[in-house]
């Protein structure tokens, strides 16, 4: 098919008429010679009119258009889900997802015949991975049962655009529960590959099959969460909670256990409990107690015991590992104001795995609100190694509570006061039960109103420069390097602080373990009866953490308590491992820290590790280890296989043994299909809508098959092609040939 298109000069007729007017306008003027015959005249006067009618005709610039149409080529692409959720049996009659899949395909048989006779049409089947599928007479050629492990449904739409590239997709049809249950590195959510998708200009459609709680047509039971404290001490108790979901057994009595690990391998129940619920699929707290007595590194389960006709069974316990720690110091920390230094003084106790750290605060302007109903009780003797005063005024505690630390601390236990606006004089303590315990001294002139303005005076105005004396230097809690030189030129470099409380007296034997650069005491301590007692005047010692020392306000701390507790005895070197977490899906990454620490609880920052790995199946493999500042860190990926795994560290320095330790983890044995295989129409349902697609049901299908049939009408595309005549060489001869005969007649004429 064709068609003629002019295009004049100007895009104007009227001047290309002009044109011509004046061209044959011209043919009226002869020659001035003697005249010619009437034919010879009207010969040179009809080349004169080719040759002008030519010319005006190329002033309209004629053009032939060819059109031709032709369909574009493209792809339709079925992607089928083929892990084994697919196979739980909760669609009508009692059939599986899988079963349905088999029959929605072969009931659209016919119109995906249809539809691969006129563009190409591609299915995939996925799990973890993603496969091509035959097509044999417009119906894919499914597996005969689904078995894959995972199901990447994002990863999957990722993998049939990347396959698909180059073709035009009228779009993906996508058969599957919606649930998404992949590990890294194929766990991309499938709304990001959607957005894609929507920018590509592909629609999604999807067709869910499944329940939206798969498990309502079955019976199983799943511990669900397990929490339980990394660190107990020996004889105390260990509390673990969690939940346990309850599918197709309702109003039935069923047994939760707590299994400790009380010999190595060897699993014991220490406590049970019965839960029972009458909503089915519901998530029932759990909580059980015990009271290991054994120190060490433990496994502990928490479980709740099989029924006939479930499931899946691996989903009934789960595991972790505490460590049960020998002779741990219990420590009571009370502040009467929310400060920054007791964030950090917290933080690095806590890093201590052999230090507990009880924190209260009471507001002493309405201190019955804020105190717990055993407050009083926490004074009796025994129940704590140490007690942490910070900036709390004296009218937070009532006389016998004052009486009854005092007479804790003269039985043995351990008591410091920090500085702050509240504590010794400035507090009131000088008129209370530990007046006499403090190893200060305060004059009843010092009393800060507790309402009032802070009376600067009390108080040593920053920047102050902590430095110890020369008895500090060989004391135990100020010692903050190998050696006393060391030690020194580690405080030297330490930053000033803020401020500290002024000492106007000293309690008769007390000693001055440190001091600002003006000889002001900053740190005295002495002994009250059995019990040891420090007067710290400084409040702001988080500094040093906050400028690149963590680890000596830790050291520092660790061993004020240490020493207040009678524990600065010459003790073996501790090495440690640190896990943030000791349960691991398979596959997943496992991060740590290790360290040394010397006889006196400081790190040794230089020490020499050997770390080993040892899993199930034969598994022991060297770890490397990497330096960052004062931190060693490690990352271990052999994962894949569950069970128990252990990492062993041994530690030296110089040529000399600190110590070995072991670390163990698990890898938990899930079955990421069938745990949980409720069907997410939802997903579904979001990830078609952000394509400009639709979720459909199951038999509906064929409808969609034949809608993407007419739409592919729309393919048709027509191309043109353009043929000037006016710009072409049979044109210029034929312009050229009838200017020349007519020079040449002409010229024969007599004319020129």
């Amino acid at each position: 098919m064709f068609h003629l298109s002019l295009s004049p000069i100007g895009d104007s007729y009227l001047l290309v008429t002009l044109l011509a007017a004046v061209l044959i306008g011209l043919l009226w003027i002869g020659p001035t010679g003697r005249r010619l015959t009437k034919g010879k005249r009207w010969t040179l006067a009809l080349i004169r009119l080719a040759i002008v009618l030519l010319i005006a005709g190329a002033g309209l610039r004629p053009t032939l258009v060819y059109s031709t149409s032709k369909k574009q080529p493209a792809t339709v692409a079925l992607l089928i889900d083929q892990s084994r959720s697919m196979s739980v049996a909760d669609m009508a009659s009692g059939r599986s997802r899988w079963d349905f899949v088999s029959s929605a395909l072969e009931g659209a048989s016919a119109s995906l015949k249809r539809l691969a006779a006129d563009i190409e049409l591609n299915a995939y089947g996925f799990d973890a991975q993603t496969e091509r599928f035959a097509v044999e007479g417009g119906r894919p050629l499914l597996p005969e049962a689904p078995l894959g492990e995972e199901t990447a449904i994002g990863a999957a739409l990722d993998d049939v655009l990347r396959l698909e590239t180059g073709k035009r997709l009228l779009g993906v049809v996508l058969l599957s529960d919606g649930a998404q249950r992949a590990m890294a590195p194929r766990d991309v959510a499938p709304q990001i590959i959607a957005a894609r998708m929507k920018s590509l200009g592909t629609p999604l459609y999807t067709l869910t099959f499944g329940q939206a709680r798969g498990l309502g047509q079955a019976r199983d039971l799943a511990v669900k969460d397990l929490a339980a404290s990394p660190t107990v001490f020996v004889k105390n108790e260990l509390t673990v909670e969690g939940q346990v979901r309850i599918d197709g057994f309702v109003n039935r009595q069923l047994a939760v256990r707590l299994l400790f690990e009380t010999s190595p391998g060897k699993m014991a129940p220490v406590a049970e409990q019965t839960v029972s619920t009458a909503v089915d699929g519901a998530l029932v707290p759990v909580k059980l107690s015990y009271v290991p007595e054994i120190p060490g590194e433990h496994k502990l389960t928490l479980e709740i015991v099989a029924q006939p006709g479930e499931l899946v069974t691996t989903n009934n316990a789960m595991s972790t590992f505490v460590n049960v720690v020998k002779g741990g110091l219990n420590v009571l920390y009370i502040e009467g104001s929310r400060r920054v230094e007791a964030k950090f003084l917290r933080r690095a106790l806590d890093s201590s795995p052999d230090i507990k750290v009880d924190y209260l605060y009471i507001d002493p302007r309405r201190a019955n609100g804020t105190k717990p109903p055993d407050f009083a009780e926490r004074f009796a003797p025994g129940r704590y190694d140490v007690y942490l005063l910070g900036d709390i005024d004296s009218s937070a505690f009532s006389t016998d509570e004052l009486k009854s630390l005092a007479e804790a601390v003269d039985r043995g236990a351990g008591m410091a006061m920090l500085g702050g606006f509240h504590s010794f004089g400035p507090g009131g303590y000088q008129n209370t039960p530990l007046a006499e315990v403090l190893p200060v001294r305060a004059g009843k002139l010092e009393r800060q109103d507790l309402n009032g303005p802070i009376d600067l005076s009390l108080h040593l105005p920053g920047p102050v420069r902590m430095q110890p004396t020369p008895i500090g230097l060989m004391h135990f809690a100020l010692n903050l390097g190998a050696t006393r030189a060391e030690s020194q030129a580690v405080w030297a470099q330490l930053p000033p602080l803020d401020g500290a409380n002024r000492f106007t007296g000293l309690a008769m034997g007390a000693a001055v373990l440190a001091d600002d650069q003006a000889g002001s005491p900053l740190v005295v301590s002495h002994m009250y009866g059995n019990g040891r007692v420090m007067a710290v005047a400084v409040d702001s010692t988080w500094r040093w953490w906050m400028q690149g020392r963590p680890s000596i306000h830790k050291r520092f701390w660790r061993q004020v308590v240490l020493w207040l507790a009678k524990r600065d005895q010459a003790q073996e070197g501790d090495v440690w491992i640190r896990l943030d977490k000791r349960r691991f899906n398979p596959g997943e990454r496992v991060e740590f820290r290790v360290g040394a620490n010397g006889p006196s609880g400081e790190p040794v920052l230089d020490a020499d590790f050997e770390l080993r790995a040892a899993g199930p199946d034969g598994l022991n493999v060297p770890l490397r280890l990497v330096r960052q500042g004062e931190q060693t860190i490690g990352s271990f990926r052999e994962t894949k296989s569950p069970g128990d795994y252990a990492l062993q560290l041994k530690a030296s320095h110089r040529g000399e043994p600190l110590g070995e330790t072991r670390a163990r983890f698990l890898v938990s044995e899930q079955d990421l299909e069938l745990d949980n295989p409720s069907a997410d129409p939802a997903t579904m349902h979001s990830i078609a809508a952000i394509t400009g697609g639709r979720t459909l049901p199951p038999e509906e299908l064929p409808a969609l098959i034949d809608e993407l049939l007419q739409r592919t009408e729309e393919l048709q595309s027509v191309q043109e092609t353009k043929r000037t005549l006016w710009d072409t060489w049979p044109f210029f001869f034929c312009v050229v040939g009838l200017m020349g005969t007519e020079w040449v007649l002409r010229k024969r004429w007599g004319l020129v």
